[in-house]
């Protein structure tokens, strides 16, 4: 890889997103609008991510399963509020050859109603709840203003969807789903965010709410990573999901669904990143290490390499790269693995052995320190974890400094035009909300848990209101 200075975020962000996607390696624009290749190096950290976050699905008691991507209009049709809500991103097939469909099929844009359809003939009676079912699936959405892993027309997730018998039950779910992706975000992604539910107009079409994390980038906009929602009997009463009680009454499920999408590896980028780059958490990182040995002849590189292959032996759970490329100097390729975002990189040459020292470089803190050849090995897992831990706590920490209590419409102002996050109280009546959007650009993000505000006035019509949340420009 040729060196080539990246733009900076405060010059360029939306250049500087573009080029790390480019030139670290992690997706491609392809001759569909829209749609993308993700790249063996992105893909691997889907891979990751999903290694890591199948087992917690699975925990809840939920099982994978497999779904049709085409969906019969009809059934779309059936959710009223749903069609609406997805109506300008549904992608629909009208003909098949020269003949006409009766019944249009619908690409997938989520799965709730073909899923439902099914679920209908699985569920006859309390015995069968709850259900739980999880799919790893594409999903199409016809997105206007793509961008790579940000919006795309075409991505990958998993979704998850629950009946019960009970509305509490549900509920329960909804949260425990939540709950879940919150934990994974802070031990595997490394990224801190703020938790809560949706307001009404940002609600999942047909749901009655919808909860969320929702995190800062480092261009001080809001990024939406995960949701789940309560979806009530909405859909059980339009398809007709009906079970049989214990107390002998024909009754409707409650149902959720929950998800997480590649969007998530857009947010890796815009949370962790830095001028120099991608900065990944070891935890789903597809190098963890990389060494890179130094050597200008034979003798040298038949020493060098017999240390490297005793520190790989002695890491058999590190993810490890060995860069042993004759076509680059050493300065390139330390380039080229700052850029990719690897955690720590090992520098190992002739010198060094003699002297019984190498040289490591942590990517999370961009230092370089000295380490003792005989004991680096025993090092490294403290180092990745000490990694993992450091760089949720400086998401953390930007966070905290970006999020703002407001109590003024001209001090939310500032906060949105300088970037981050305003709190700030809300009346939920009337169109105070759609003027905030239009004015600011800004919208609600979410109401967080735990809030217990005593009540105050509106940040925008200063009437009484009773509940805040957090406001942000968002991707």
């Amino acid at each position: 890889m040729a060196k080539q200075q990246l733009p900076t975020q405060a010059e360029d962000f939306s250049s500087w997103y573009n080029e790390v996607v480019h030139k670290a390696g992690l997706a491609d624009h392809t001759p569909v609008k829209g749609c993308m290749v993700i790249k063996p190096y992105g893909y691997a950290i889907w891979e990751n991510i999903q290694q890591d976050l199948n087992p917690r699905i699975k925990a809840s008691g939920a099982e994978n399963a497999y779904f049709p991507l085409f969906i019969p209009k009809s059934l779309i049709d059936k959710e009223a509020e749903h069609v609406e809500g997805f109506a300008p991103e549904l992608a629909t097939i009208t003909h098949v050859g020269n003949d006409k469909l009766d019944d249009p099929l619908v690409v997938r844009p989520t799965s709730e109603t073909i899923m439902y359809a099914i679920f209908k003939d699985w569920i006859h009676s309390y015995r069968d709840l709850p259900l739980r079912i999880n799919q790893w699936a594409n999903v199409v959405r016809m997105e206007k203003r793509p961008r790579l892993f940000l919006r795309t027309t075409e991505f990958l997730w998993q979704e998850g969807h629950t009946c019960h018998a009970t509305s509490e039950e549900a509920v329960e779910e909804t949260l425990r789903g939540i709950v879940m992706y919150e934990d994974f975000m802070r031990d595997t992604l490394a990224v801190a965010g703020h938790v809560g539910y949706k307001s009404k107009s940002e609600t999942f079409p047909g749901a009655v709410h919808t909860t969320t994390v929702e995190s800062m980038s480092r261009e001080m906009k809001a990024i939406q990573s995960c949701t789940s929602h309560f979806l009530g009997q909405s859909f059980s009463k339009s398809i007709g999901i009906q079970f049989q009680s214990k107390d002998n009454t024909l009754e409707h499920v409650w149902q959720t669904s929950w998800g997480m999408t590649t969007r998530v590896i857009g947010m890796l980028i815009v949370v962790h990143g830095d001028d120099k780059g991608l900065r990944l958490p070891p935890k789903v990182a597809p190098i963890q290490l990389v060494i890179v040995p130094i050597f200008r002849d034979e003798d040298g590189a038949k020493l060098v390499m017999a240390e490297v292959h005793k520190i790989q032996d002695a890491l058999p759970g590190v993810r490890i790269k060995v860069d042993t490329r004759d076509n680059m100097g050493p300065g390139a390729k330390f380039y080229e693995w700052e850029l990719k975002g690897v955690p720590l990189r090992l520098e190992i040459g002739p010198r060094d052995i003699e002297g019984g020292v190498c040289q490591m470089a942590r990517r999370d803190l961009n230092e370089k320190s000295e380490y003792k050849l005989a004991e680096v090995a025993g090092q490294i897992p403290g180092l990745l974890e000490d990694i993992q831990t450091t760089m949720f706590e400086q998401s953390k920490a930007f966070l905290d400094a970006n999020s703002h209590e407001v109590a003024t419409y001209d001090a939310f102002k500032k906060v949105i035009i300088d970037g981050g996050f305003a709190f700030a109280y809300l009346c939920e009546e009337g169109d105070c909300e759609d003027k905030i959007k239009e004015e600011t650009k800004a919208g609600t993000r979410c109401r967080p848990f735990g809030d217990k505000p005593e009540g105050g006035k509106c940040i925008y019509c200063e009437k009484d209101a009773a509940r805040r949340y957090y406001f942000a420009k968002a991707y």
